[in-house]
């Protein structure tokens, strides 16, 4: 399982250090709301986001591991903190810090999820590249999906992050 690139530009943009890029989602992740700044940065319209999946801007290059462990940690009623690489309308492409939460109806059912996204420190960006690249060639070693999501995260967590440890260890040690 390789990496596509095809449509990719290669050019990043850069989310200005004040930006905040919000969105929520369904329990099945559609998105049902997107600020100004994230329709500014991913290049759509509010008319092309409401109702599609929130991977309309997954970049190829992000691991598969860490959006499992992301799912995982929200639809267990968890916040999580990670670094993510997305693609715009166009092919460019670009990072953030985002902190993904569950929200709760008044019996403790989970009805969406909330994302907050900030510009990375780009020392952080550049420190979790190479880690990023080691996953994805893991995962390209397994032809399903969900078996090359659990070697990802069986290599996240036995190589670099630790027995006990968690992602957002790896994520705030950056």
């Amino acid at each position: 399982m390789s990496v596509s690139t095809a449509g990719l530009t290669g050019v990043e943009r850069f989310l200005a250090s004040d930006g905040i890029v919000v969105s929520k989602t369904d329990t099945k992740g559609r998105i049902t709301y997107a600020n100004r700044t994230f329709l500014d940065i991913a290049g759509y319209s509010e008319r092309e986001v409401l109702g599609r999946p929130h991977n309309i801007v997954r970049h190829p290059e992000m691991p598969r591991a860490v959006f499992k462990l992301l799912w995982d940690t929200i639809t267990d009623g968890r916040e999580i903190f990670a670094y993510v690489i997305n693609r715009a309308k166009n092919g460019d492409h670009y990072w953030v810090f985002a902190h993904v939460t569950p929200t709760f109806d008044r019996d403790g059912t989970i009805t969406s999820f909330h994302s907050s996204r900030r510009a990375p420190r780009r020392e952080a960006v550049e420190a979790i590249r190479p880690v990023y690249r080691e996953l994805r060639d893991e995962e390209a070693r397994h032809s399903a999906p969900g078996e090359a999501a659990a070697a990802g995260v069986e290599l996240l967590t036995t190589k670099f992050i630790g027995a006990g440890g968690t992602y957002e260890d790896l994520v705030f040690s950056l």
